[in-house]
């Protein structure tokens, strides 16, 4: 981030900048614009592919799923897969900002927010004439989900920072944690770090019809168990490859998947 980067000011991009590129689950193509907006817009999406181009603000409230990726729906309309766009958004200090899609999908690219990084970093940040405004706790949040086992717990600070912890059960990644100490280490502590699956969770995403946009520039596979050569096969069909090779470091092969040209 800049250092002439004043936070409590609200930003927004230098210019509009495009970007195209299929979805992962839904496999559509779809263009994607980013457009500066004015101090208080946020950050909002226009479906203008439908009629009356709907508005679907990015507000946690609108949020109908989060199974596979994060679906925003409202005024007849939704966009899903739209976390990395967003983080992107965030980590490089943008409040304001219209996204326009011509589709149901952000593009998935590599499967990072690093592209996103990329093309805000082609217009720049503008800063406007409108103070953030910000919101304070004084005491420790803490909500717990008993079915997901995922617990959360919000706690006083001088500036944001987050601490993560995640068990897969798996015996390939075992526990796993991270933290970003300051948003000025988004860039390069989380804006390059791509989504993945494990390799027993692709039948299921293949018979929910989803994971139709994967190719070998996207798709990153854990490989959490033996893999026998009819499994590698129908892989390979469905990634529309010859063969398929597996990246070995380890037990049970268990970086990713590899997809020869």
């Amino acid at each position: 981030m800049d250092p002439k980067f004043n936070p409590d000011q609200q930003h927004t991009l230098g210019n509009s900048i495009s970007i195209s590129g299929t979805g992962l689950h839904t496999g559509i193509m779809v263009d994607m614009t980013l457009k500066p907006a004015n101090p208080g817009f946020g950050i909002q999406f226009q479906r203008i592919d439908l009629p009356g181009r709907p508005i679907i603000k990015a507000d946690c409230d609108l949020v109908t799923d989060t199974s596979r990726g994060t679906t925003l729906e409202d005024n007849g309309a939704k966009v899903s897969t739209v976390e990395h766009v967003l983080a992107a958004l965030v980590g490089t200090g943008v409040d304001n900002c219209l996204i326009e899609m011509n589709g149901p999908e952000t593009p998935i690219i590599d499967g990072s927010s690093q592209p996103f990084i990329d093309i805000i970093d082609e217009v720049g940040v503008l800063e406007q004439e409108a103070a953030k405004s910000w919101y304070t706790i004084d005491t420790n949040i803490t909500y717990y989900n008993e079915e997901k086992r995922v617990e959360l717990v919000a706690m006083p600070a001088m500036e944001y920072k987050i601490t993560t912890l995640i068990d897969f059960n798996s015996p390939v990644l075992g526990t796993q944690h991270a933290k970003l100490k300051s948003m000025k280490d988004f860039r390069t502590e989380v804006g390059p770090c791509r989504t993945f699956c494990f390799l027993h969770e692709l039948e299921m995403l293949l018979d929910h019809n989803l994971i139709k946009g994967g190719d070998i520039n996207n798709a990153i596979v854990v490989v959490d168990k033996p893999v026998t050569e009819q499994e590698m096969s129908r892989l390979a069909r469905v990634f529309k490859k010859d063969t398929i090779e597996v990246k070995s470091e380890g037990y049970l092969n268990n970086l990713e998947l590899r997809f020869p040209n």
